[in-house]
């Protein structure tokens, strides 16, 4: 069972993990990357303990990202002289 549900709002992003980050009453913190939200995973788990926590957050805000950076470039006719 989920220690809490957490709303992703009230996490902070962390760039030195490259992930989302609240902290966990062992004293670390729960973490949970972008990818792992993309892919539809919502348990951030505590690298120290066995404590996890159910993060409610709405995937299509994260589905947008990768669309953007998987579509091809449309190239143009560019005139030689």
């Amino acid at each position: 069972m989920s220690y809490d549900d957490v709303e992703i709002e009230d996490m902070e992003w962390n760039n030195e993990l490259q992930a989302f980050t609240y902290p966990c009453p062992c004293g670390d913190m729960f973490q949970i990357t972008k990818e792992e939200l993309k892919i539809g995973e919502e348990i951030a788990r505590c690298p120290s303990c066995s404590l996890y926590i159910t993060v409610i957050y709405n995937m299509e805000d994260f589905l947008g990202d990768s669309k953007k950076h998987v579509e091809p470039s449309k190239q143009q006719p560019v005139a030689v002289a």
